[in-house]
């Protein structure tokens, strides 16, 4: 979802449910200083005391309480906030699946459907103010359909949240000016365009938008989307992208940072120093690849960076909790060895992470899960259970589950030596980023 819903803020913040109750403590909101036509704020905060005589309210009297407060003004600001705070509890009404529901002691269907008719509910308010020409509900109600939300069946409706990006983008709203970039570039609920598609990335760039401005400076180091190829012109839109970095669109952060790593004649010159730098930024903000790329910076002493393990796996967790596989399997080679004063050695924890990156596909990490679960190491030992393992490893090509297959085939499997499995993991990770090259971003 974008980041337009953090403009939801203080209308309900304070109040929002926390485990299923009230939060006691509500600050004033700054807008009720304002000389306003209704007689009362929007906000009854009657029932709010300080302390321990604060009265606590469940998710649905929360939700009353804004929708009758709601009702009583016109003020199209205070009403698209309370869409999005009902989109918001919408999301996050229905369980997982239907035992969390039993543990909750909630019905699932009954959780679906309150959801649906909160949902629609909240996009008619969004359609109502859309329709008078109000900005941020056309591009939020976009972002709804665009996500499926408010949807037949959840599906995806470009064809709706088209239009109504581009009327938002009339506006001069710099997410509404990116996405429909998007749309033009990639075909979304309208023809594929590139010369439109610049337009509207250069309408969103005027707005400071770091997307827009990442795209433009690939477009342009790259020559693509019918542009001439121009890096100094593409390197300046990073450096503007990376000025207004952002958790959202960090990547020309990354972007920059592999450009001074190798450097480009006459345009970048070769600095690891900052690129490093410009790596650190990008993984204080999230961004995966930039947290991975500095794990492997700290742990084999790359780019200027000391060989440190405790920086190694900070970064490395910071990538690995975002699902980024590579830096799980790292954290596995980690655990097997541990680090004195840092990590504490735990085959259990080898274990876990290599399962993690594993059951997300990568070769590597499915084998070393067939080694642990033969040998029992971090798992109980179970050779059917390794085998299998070892087979979804040799379908992705890993040359040491192929051979191991063979042998079981043979009858001549012998045993794993531990030691040379961890200096095989480690070579195999070091060899396999030398195959492949820089890592690029991914076009957002």
């Amino acid at each position: 979802m974008s980041a337009m819903t953090s403009r939801a803020g203080s209308m309900y913040m304070e109040t929002r449910s926390v485990d299923g109750l009230g939060v006691s403590n509500v600050d004033t909101d700054p807008r009720q200083s304002r000389v306003v036509s209704q007689p009362a704020p929007i906000l009854d905060q009657s029932h709010l005391r300080p302390g321990k005589q604060a009265a606590l309210l469940s998710h649905d009297r929360t939700l009353e309480l804004y929708r009758e407060n709601a009702k009583k003004t016109n003020d199209p600001e205070l009403i698209f906030e309370f869409a999005v705070f009902m989109i918001d509890f919408a999301k996050s009404m229905v369980p997982a699946d239907e035992a969390e529901a039993a543990r909750n002691g909630r019905n699932i269907n009954t959780q679906i459907e309150k959801r649906d008719e909160l949902t629609k509910e909240a996009t008619a308010l969004l359609k109502r103010l859309a329709d008078r020409g109000y900005p941020d509900a056309q591009y939020f109600l976009a972002d709804c359909y665009a996500n499926g939300i408010g949807t037949a069946r959840g599906r995806q409706d470009f064809d709706r949240a088209f239009p109504l990006f581009i009327l938002a983008a009339k506006h001069g709203h710099p997410d509404a000016c990116y996405r429909a970039g998007t749309c033009c570039e990639h075909g979304w609920g309208t023809r594929r365009e590139s010369a439109k598609a610049i337009q509207y990335y250069k309408k969103a760039s005027v707005g400071l938008h770091p997307g827009a401005m990442y795209r433009l400076g690939v477009a342009e180091l790259n020559g693509n989307l019918g542009l001439t190829r121009r890096p100094k012109e593409g390197v300046k839109w990073l450096k503007r992208s990376a000025e207004h970095a952002t958790e959202e669109y960090p990547h020309a952060l990354h972007e920059l940072a592999l450009l001074h790593e190798r450097g480009i004649d006459n345009v970048v010159f070769a600095d690891h120093e900052y690129a490093a730098e410009l790596l650190a930024q990008a993984a204080e903000l999230g961004y995966a690849p930039s947290a991975f790329k500095l794990g492997e910076c700290y742990e084999y002493g790359r780019m200027g960076c000391p060989a440190d393990p405790a920086l190694s796996i900070h970064y490395y967790n910071i990538a690995a909790t975002q699902g980024h596989i590579d830096a799980s399997f790292a954290l596995t080679a980690w655990y097997l060895v541990g680090s004195p004063g840092v990590l504490p050695q735990s085959d259990t924890e080898a274990y876990l992470w290599a399962r993690k990156a594993a059951e997300a596909g990568l070769a590597k990490a499915q084998y070393a899960v067939g080694y642990f679960t033969e040998t029992g190491v971090g798992t109980e030992a179970n050779q059917q259970a390794a085998l299998k393992w070892y087979r979804q490893a040799a379908e992705g090509g890993d040359r040491r589950a192929q051979k191991r297959l063979q042998s079981n085939n043979r009858g001549q499997m012998s045993a794993l030596d531990r030691r040379l499995e961890m200096e095989a993991m480690k070579e195999e990770a070091l060899g396999a980023k030398g195959a492949k090259g820089g890592d690029g971003c991914v076009i957002m």
